[in-house]
């Protein structure tokens, strides 16, 4: 994106993935925003005995270190904004104190609970309470698996990752209501904690706190946090739409209403932007999940497992010696056969870390699909796979929603895989536009510069300010579907056992 010059904003948007952070120094004004990274920085989780935790002192830390360096270059920093993955969190005793370090989503403790919890609640009533699909790691089974833990008991409050970093930056806790859409406790009408299903599940009322809502403020810097990072006068923290897919959704830059997109990273979150959730049997049965968005939308999607299959993939290579480089490994499967040989990408098997090519071919042999050999033709089964998977959900989520959906917008870092921008489009049968890779942050920033007042309107005057910024910047591309390939396509989508729209 280009430099903006003298007389623009900068805000700092910390924006915390589930492999990498980094800090991003976002520069605005009324005609465009430019984007710099300042701050990039591992998230390697630790296993400690039985449990898998986040290092989340060292994410402080590193949030620290990339405050300083905006600093440094913008000294006028505005405001700052945090956004992270879901669902985990940490918690809080009587004096503030974290309790633990929090445990990553992955980790295998609610094994068995969300059953335990769905005979015990009803499936029916969680959905219409929450309007989520049921993923293992939901923060609801994750509490439900800690009850009667030490540290449960003890615990005061609960502030999921976002906001555990805000309140250490600021002192001040809340809870911000894009993330807390996605523990499975929030009510999805009225956007407030649900007390009911909260007692219902024997869980502490009083662990959940006031919310905030994108846009709000959520305190300034503590007076040794300002020391720290260089800030030579009060600076403000901001909430955004602090779970990440919330603030990327935001940076879609769409025109209308009549689009998908797909937030595509270790996760590919595939859905639609909608005014009201849907809340039907189908919905329910199909696990759409209804999470809120900036501006009182709904975040109507599909959590797909995304590129974690390939992300994992290279990481067991590597460890295993193969020299395999992304660009090269990507183009050598743009060469292998189509479709040969498709898993579901969704199998609870590929969730924890392990041995992903291993697990691939067996559930491709399982499936009796022929067994991809070597490294290549295993990233064009994972490729193919997620393809036909956001085929699946663009289709089901048009029809469920009742929404024309005309192009897909792919965000986030799969927007740089060229390969699988191109099997989206030819599965959809729809264009694709990919970019901008940054999404998050660009979201981020530009919920805040509309709280600083620099920009107005609603989500989209914030997008056409993106589409006159984008373009020139070569952060966009439209791929086209292929013709002459819907029956493949269509005949893989019955071998995947997929429903189709």
């Amino acid at each position: 994106m280009r430099r903006r010059g003298p007389g623009s904003t900068a805000v700092a948007a910390v924006d915390l993935g589930a492999g990498s952070g980094r800090v991003m120094l976002a520069e605005i004004a009324a005609d465009g925003v430019s984007l710099t990274e300042v701050h990039r920085f591992p998230n390697d989780p630790v296993r400690l005995l039985d449990t898998l935790h986040w290092d989340v002192l060292r994410l402080y830390a590193e949030t620290v270190r990339g405050l300083r360096a905006a600093l440094a270059r913008r000294p006028d920093l505005a405001s700052v904004g945090i956004d992270s993955w879901a669902v985990d969190y940490g918690l809080l005793d009587t004096t503030g104190a974290l309790l633990g370090n929090p445990v990553h989503y992955r980790d295998g403790r609610t094994e068995g609970v969300p059953e335990r919890v769905v005979a015990a609640l009803g499936a029916d009533r969680l959905y219409t309470t929450t309007g989520l699909q049921l993923l293992p790691f939901n923060t609801l089974f994750q509490l439900v698996a800690a009850t009667g833990t030490p540290i449960l008991d003890r615990a005061e409050r609960l502030l999921l990752i976002p906001d555990l970093l805000s309140y250490w930056l600021t002192g001040v806790a809340g809870t911000e209501v894009t993330n807390a859409s996605t523990t499975q406790l929030l009510d999805v009408r009225t956007r407030r904690w649900s007390t009911e299903l909260i007692s219902a599940a024997g869980l502490p009322e009083r662990l959940f706190g006031p919310l905030r809502q994108p846009g709000e403020p959520a305190g300034d810097l503590r007076a040794e946090v300002r020391e720290a990072v260089g800030a030579t006068g009060p600076l403000p923290v901001t909430a955004v739409g602090s779970h990440d897919t919330a603030s990327a959704v935001v940076a879609v830059p769409a025109e209308g209403d009549r689009f998908a997109y797909i937030s595509c990273g270790t996760w590919s979150l595939v859905g639609v932007e909608l005014p009201e959730p849907v809340l039907s049997a189908e919905s329910r049965e199909a696990n759409f999940t209804n999470e809120a968005g900036v501006d009182g939308t709904v975040r109507y999607l599909r959590n797909v497992m995304g590129l974690w299959l390939l992300q994992e993939s290279l990481r067991v290579w590597r460890s295993r010696g193969y020299d395999v480089e992304l660009p090269a490994l990507l183009a050598a499967a743009a060469r292998e056969p189509g479709l040969a040989a498709v898993v579901d990408p969704d199998d609870p098997v590929f969730l924890p870390p392990g041995d992903m090519p291993a697990r691939l071919a067996r559930a491709c042999a399982e499936r009796g699909e022929p067994v991809p050999d070597g490294p290549a033709a295993i990233t064009r089964c994972i490729l193919d796979s997620l393809a036909l998977a956001h085929r699946s959900a663009v289709r089901q989520a048009g029809r469920l929603a009742d929404r024309s959906v005309d192009v897909v917008h792919i965000v986030g870092g799969g927007a740089r895989n060229e390969l699988l921008c191109q099997l989206t489009a030819d599965a959809c049968g729809l264009p694709v536009v990919a970019g901008p890779v940054e999404a998050t942050a660009l979201g981020n920033a530009l919920v805040q510069a509309r709280a600083l007042g620099v920009l107005d309107g609603g989500l989209a005057e914030l997008r056409g300010l993106l589409r006159r910024t984008l373009p020139g910047s070569g952060s966009l591309r439209t791929y086209q579907p292929t013709p002459g390939v819907e029956i493949a396509w269509r005949d893989a989508a019955e071998r995947a056992g997929r429903r189709d729209g």
